[in-house]
C-alpha cells in the first residue's frame, strides 16, 4: 500500500454489509426452526397433501391441538423436532471442524458465495415442495436432508465470515453478532405475520420461504459489492503483505506517520529473526477449559429443550381465541429470540462476573434448573410428568429467563476464552471455543430425545 492514511468506512457501508452477512448466516436455520408447525402439520395429514385447499382456521387449529378425527399425532410428527435438531447440529459440528482445513485450500469468495447459493437453492426447493403432493415418509426424509445441507453450508459460511472479519478492525465482528442475533427475531416476526395474514397455510408457508430466498439474494448482492469498497480493499491488501510489515505500517499510520522503506524492511525481517513457537493446544485448552466447558454446557441445555420440548407447550387460557394460534410463535420462538439478543447485547455494557470468577461456572450450572421447569409446563400428551405450571405466564417467564441467560452467559464465555491466554494464542483459543460451542449444540440435539421422551 502506498497510502499514508487508513481509508474511512464511508456511510458505514462495510459495517452494514457485515451486518447483512451475519443476518444471512443464521436466518435460514431460524426460518426452518420457526416453521416446524408447518412441517408437523403436513406430517399429520393422512395423505400428506399439499394443503392448497385447506382452510387457514382448520390448519392453524391442527398446529395447536389434535383434531377430533385425529386424536393421536403421527409418529413422524412427534419425533420431527428431535430429529430436526440432531440433523442440524451434527453437520454443524463436523463442518465447523472441516472448515479449518477448507480455508487453506479454497478461496473465501468461493466458500461464501458457494454456501449462499447452495442455501438459496435449498430454500427454493422447499418453497416448491409446498405445492407438491408427497407421502409422509418421503416428505420427512427430504426435509431432513435439506436441514443437513443448510447447516453444513451454514457452518462453512459462518467460519469463513468470521475469518473475513478478522482482517478488519476488531469492532467489525460486532455487526456479525448483531445480525445473527436479529436473525431469530426476523424469522419469528415473519412467521407471526404469515399467521396473521389469514391466508391458507400453504400460501403462508410459500410466502415465508420466498421471503427467506429474498433475504439470501440480498446477502449475495451485498457480498458482491464488498470488494468495491476502498476500506475493505485496504485491509485485503494488508493480508497479502508480510505480518511484520502489517504491524509496522498500522502502528505508524495510527500515529499519523508514513512508513519508510527501512522501517518496513526491518518490520519484515524482525519476525524471521525470532524462532517460531508452536503453541501447544493442550496447554491452551488447559487455560481455557472452564469457559470452553461452560459454553458447551450452556448450549447442551438450551438445544436439549428448545425447540423439541418448548414448542410442544400449549396455551391454557386461550380457549378458542386468536391467542391459541399465536401462542407458540410468540411465547416460544419470539420470546426466546428477543431475550437471547438482549442477553448478547448486555455484554457490551457489563461483563460480570469476571473471567476468573467462580460465579460464572456456577451460573452456567444453575441454568440446568430450566430443564424441569420447562418440562413441567402445559405440554400436551404428557406421558410421565404432570403439567404443574399451567398458566401461560409461567411459560413466558421461564422462556424469557432461559433465553436471556443463554445469550448473556454464552457471550461472556466466548469473550473470556481468548482473554485467558497470551495474545499470540488468542486465535487458537477462539477456534477451540468455537468447537466447544458446536459440540454443545450437537450434545443438546442428542439429549433432546431423552428430554422429550421423559415428558
Amino acid at each position: 500500500m502506498t497510502t499514508s492514511h487508513q481509508p474511512q468506512d464511508r456511510y458505514k457501508a462495510v459495517w452494514l454489509i457485515f451486518f447483512m452477512l451475519g443476518l444471512g448466516t443464521l436466518l435460514p436455520w431460524n426460518f426452518f426452526m420457526t416453521a416446524t408447525l408447518y412441517f408437523t402439520t403436513r406430517l399429520d395429514q393422512p395423505q400428506n397433501m399439499s394443503l392448497v385447499a385447506a382452510e387457514a382456521s382448520r390448519n392453524v387449529q391442527a398446529l395447536a391441538t389434535p383434531t377430533a378425527s385425529s386424536p393421536k399425532r403421527s409418529y413422524l410428527s412427534t419425533i420431527f423436532n428431535n430429529v430436526m435438531t440432531l440433523c442440524a447440529m451434527l453437520p454443524l459440528l463436523v463442518f465447523t471442524c472441516l472448515n479449518s482445513f477448507l480455508h487453506q485450500r479454497i478461496p473465501p469468495s468461493v466458500r461464501i458465495l458457494g454456501s449462499l447459493v447452495a442455501i438459496l437453492l435449498v430454500f427454493l426447493i422447499t418453497a416448491v415442495l409446498v405445492k407438491v403432493h408427497l407421502d409422509a415418509l418421503p416428505f420427512f426424509v427430504i426435509t431432513m436432508v435439506k436441514i443437513m445441507l443448510i447447516n453444513s453450508f451454514g457452518a462453512i459460511l459462518q467460519g469463513s465470515l468470521f475469518g473475513l472479519a478478522g482482517l478488519l478492525p476488531a469492532s467489525y465482528t460486532a455487526p456479525i453478532m448483531s445480525g445473527q442475533g436479529l436473525a431469530g427475531i426476523f424469522a419469528s416476526v415473519a412467521m407471526i405475520c404469515a399467521i396473521a395474514s389469514g391466508s391458507e397455510l400453504s400460501e403462508s408457508a410459500f410466502g415465508y420461504f420466498i421471503t427467506a430466498c429474498g433475504v439470501i439474494v440480498l446477502t449475495i448482492i451485498c457480498y458482491l459489492g464488498l470488494p468495491r469498497l476502498e476500506f475493505y480493499r485496504y485491509y485485503q491488501q494488508l493480508k497479502l503483505e508480510g505480518p511484520g510489515e502489517q504491524e509496522t505500517k498500522l502502528d505508524l499510520l495510527s500515529k499519523g506517520e508514513e512508513p519508510r522503506a527501512g522501517q518496513a524492511q526491518s518490520g519484515v525481517l524482525a519476525p524471521s529473526s525470532q524462532p517460531s513457537k508452536s503453541h501447544s493446544i493442550r496447554v491452551i485448552l488447559r487455560s481455557i477449559l472452564v469457559p470452553a466447558l461452560s459454553v458447551c454446557f450452556i448450549f447442551t441445555v438450551t438445544i436439549g429443550v428448545f425447540p423439541a420440548v418448548t414448542s410442544e407447550v400449549r396455551s391454557s387460557i386461550a380457549g378458542k381465541s386468536a391467542w391459541e394460534h399465536y401462542f407458540v410463535p410468540v411465547s416460544c420462538f419470539l420470546t426466546f429470540n428477543v431475550f437471547d439478543w438482549l442477553g448478547r447485547s448486555l455484554t457490551a455494557v457489563t461483563m460480570w462476573p469476571g473471567k476468573d470468577s467462580r460465579w460464572l461456572p456456577s451460573l452456567v450450572l444453575a441454568r440446568l434448573v430450566f430443564v424441569p421447569l420447562l418440562m413441567l409446563c402445559n405440554i400436551k400428551q404428557h406421558q410421565y410428568l404432570p403439567a404443574v405450571f399451567l398458566h401461560d405466564a409461567w411459560f413466558i417467564i421461564f422462556m424469557a429467563a432461559f433465553a436471556f441467560s443463554n445469550g448473556y452467559l454464552a457471550s461472556l464465555c466466548m469473550c473470556f476464552g481468548p482473554k485467558k491466554v497470551k495474545p499470540a494464542e488468542a486465535e487458537t483459543a477462539g477456534a477451540i471455543m468455537a468447537f466447544f460451542l458446536s459440540l454443545g449444540l450437537a450434545l443438546g440435539a442428542v439429549f433432546s430425545f431423552l428430554f422429550r421422551a421423559i415428558v
